[in-house]
Formats: structure tokens, sequence, C-alpha cells
């Protein structure tokens, strides 16, 4: 069941027409069409997540810089990548890049925990503040290398993580669990391939999905700062 903390944020009015378009144009109309996906989308104020000064953007079709180089990404990538955790509402999940905080709270509208791991002290200060100041009390937000995952809350069901490294790293798919799914993007600096790795009778499956571009995954298991 859906948790609806984004539905404390009464903006029926621009935003909200805003944000329908956004799902009916980025969304459903390019595939994302899992009624819990969008209805999360349809309930998370966007623009809650980005500098005042970019709101005027928050809905549109673009990742957008939220400040110590990452950007928060577009709300197809968004839509895209939590499809593909399939939740269902009982699971934990492990956040690789906080960011934002704005990917956090739709995962925490569709899955029963969220642990999410942002390595800039900032970010994660800021992206904790607004989960809060929205309701979300299934979070929790750590600064720390996310490479590492986080090993006294594994296993986890699903994991998540939101930069792009040079391959998958392994304490990541040590701490996925059976029957889980882990989905993130794997290649070079400049272009990635999104991939889904999941975890079934204790064998690990790799499937390409589709090429992306995100910021870069930083720490022991992926770039050098």
């Amino acid at each position: 069941m859906e948790r609806g903390h984004g539905e404390m944020e009464r903006d029926d009015g621009r935003y909200g027409r805003e944000r329908e378009r956004m799902v009916e144009d980025q969304l459903v109309a390019r595939g994302v069409t899992d009624p819990r996906v969008v209805g999360a989308l349809g309930r998370v104020p966007r623009h809650r997540f980005v500098q005042e000064a970019l709101r005027e953007r928050a809905y549109g079709d673009h990742p957008l810089p939220i400040g110590e180089e990452q950007t928060i990404s577009q709300p197809f990538i968004v839509g895209l990548m939590t499809s593909l955790l399939e939740l269902t509402g009982r699971e934990k999940v492990l956040e690789v890049g906080t960011g934002s905080g704005y990917q956090t709270a739709v995962l925490a509208e569709l899955a029963r925990r969220v642990c999410s791991i942002e390595r800039l002290p900032r970010l994660a200060e800021r992206a904790r503040a607004t989960l809060e100041a929205l309701g979300y009390d299934n979070v929790w937000v750590r600064v720390g290398n996310g490479t590492l995952g986080w090993p006294d809350q594994a296993p986890f069901d699903r994991i998540i993580v939101t930069a792009g490294g040079p391959a998958v790293p392994p304490p990541l798919v040590q701490q996925l669990a059976e029957g889980g799914r882990m989905v993130l993007p794997v290649g070079s600096t400049d272009n990635q391939v999104l991939t889904l790795v999941e975890r079934v009778d204790g064998q690990i499956r790799e499937r390409a999905h589709s090429e992306c571009k995100f910021v870069k995954l930083v720490g022991k298991y992926a770039w050098e700062p």
C-alpha cells in the first residue's frame, strides 16, 4: 500500500498540474506504466528537492544541478529505475547516492524501509531535512562510502545506485538478499548501461537494460575522487 507522505504538500494548483503533465508526458508516454510507480511520482513534490531558483524547471524532462557537482535525475530515469526494482511495499531498500533526496522519497512511498548513503555531508544534511519536513519517517540517511554498502543493515531486498561506476561493487552484490534486485549504471565516465542484477537460487544474474549517463560513482570500488 502506498504511504502517501508526499500528499502532505498541498499544492493542487500550479505544481500539481505540472506534476500531472510530467507523469503523463515523461513517464506513461515513454513506457513507465507501473501504477504504483506512476502514483508515487505523481505524489512526491519534486520542486521541494531543487534550489528555489530552479523550481520553475523542476518538472521538466531533464536533470538539474543540486550543488557539489551533482544532479537530480530527470523524472523518466527515476521512474524507470524504480520500476525495475519491482517494489511491493515490503522491501528494505539500500540507496547509494542520496543526492537531493528525490529518488529517496519515491522509494519511501513504495518500500517498507529505505537506507540511503551519501558521500557528501552537505547534500546528506539537506536531503535529510527535506525528507523530514515532508514527513517521511521510514528513511535513514547516513554519510559514507556507498560502494561499501551498509553492512549493519544488510541484507537488502533491493539496491539502487544513482551514480555510474566501472563495475558492480562487490560489497553491494554480497549485501543483496536472495531473490533481490539491484539497479545501477555501469560503464565509463561518459556513458553507462543501466544494469539489472538479480540473486536467484544463490546465483548472480546481470542484464543490460538501456544506455544512460550519470555522475561518477566515487569510492573504493568505483572511481577515485
